[in-house]
């Protein structure tokens, strides 16, 4: 949740150049915010949030918007709790900023450097005032990429949140969850110009990723499985191991209970059984007991497959 904190402090390092005739949006697709927990003092997990949407304007006004009810635990009933309880159903998150565009503005493509940005989150009612240092990276003329310069940490007492963790911990029957938290961000920004100008070369991508499958992709994407799933053979958790899951019969690996539905399904996981299961697990086999919601992006279920096939 802390996270939140930082969106802002990026939208407010964009760079303003000589050619500028508009703002800045951000590029959703290609940016990442992420924050850690750690539980009973031993156990890490790192959280993100999958949808946000940002502007800066020529003269330095940042506005930053985070869809809370896309926070991502890789835990379905996790997110639920979090929505409920951290966020009290706020919806979303509002980071506001306003900036001098002038500090970053003679940066050239390949340049760098690293700018402090005051900024505010509004949460629920509760405003947040912090500051952060950020390193800015020109990528072109009309493209630009900011992220934090080191791990910030924020307090959820500031953020008003101490009750809903506390709930989170009652729930989950556990000794503890850390009250500060780590932040890193990475977010990209182009001209709106060139937002509007690009939408096929942004579909070709897509396309590409789907074509190929990039192992390395899907290493990332293997991360919202591992809460739940292993790869070592026949090494169980609150899932079956997917080793040599890609030509293997549903329901029947050993020394794993599995649901009716997978059971005796007869499927065979082959690319497109499993594309299919994975883009909608209850929609594909009503009655298996997988809680994953499923995949969004067609590139990250075959960028997943290719993984799975490769550590297979």
């Amino acid at each position: 949740m802390k996270l939140l904190l930082k969106a802002v402090t990026f939208a407010s390092a964009i760079v303003a150049t000589p050619i500028l005739a508009a703002g800045w949006t951000l590029d959703a697709d290609r940016s990442h915010l992420a924050y850690g927990s750690i539980k009973k003092d031993t156990v890490g997990e790192v959280n993100s949030f999958t949808n946000l949407s940002g502007h800066v304007t020529q003269n330095g006004k940042a506005e930053i918007e985070i869809d809370l009810s896309s926070v991502e635990t890789n835990i379905d009933i996790r997110n639920e709790r979090m929505i409920e309880f951290v966020f009290r159903k706020a919806g979303t998150a509002s980071l506001t900023a306003n900036f001098d565009m002038a500090e970053v503005s003679e940066l050239a493509v390949g340049e760098t450097t690293t700018v402090d940005a005051a900024s505010v989150l509004s949460l629920a009612g509760t405003d947040v005032q912090f500051d952060a240092e950020l390193f800015v990276a020109r990528l072109s003329e009309t493209s630009v990429l900011v992220s934090t310069y080191d791990m910030v940490f924020l307090s959820t007492a500031d953020a008003g949140v101490n009750a809903g963790v506390d709930k989170l911990m009652e729930l989950a029957s556990l000794p503890g969850i850390t009250r500060t938290v780590p932040i890193t961000a990475r977010l990209i920004f182009h001209t709106d110009q060139e937002q509007a100008a690009t939408p096929t070369e942004a579909t070709a991508v897509v396309a590409a990723a789907a074509i190929q499958g990039d192992a390395k992709a899907g290493k990332k994407v293997f991360r919202k499985c591992s809460a739940c799933h292993k790869l070592k053979e026949g090494s169980h958790g609150v899932g079956p191991s997917l080793h040599g899951i890609v030509g293997a019969t549903a329901g029947q690996a050993d020394g794993f209970k599995f649901s009716a539905a997978l059971h005796g399904s007869d499927i065979i996981w082959t690319q497109e059984t499993l594309s299919a299961f994975l883009a909608d697990p209850k929609g594909y086999l009503p009655g298996n007991r997988m809680q994953f919601r499923g995949l969004k992006k067609d590139a990250d279920i075959i960028n997943l497959l290719a993984y799975l096939q490769d550590e297979g």
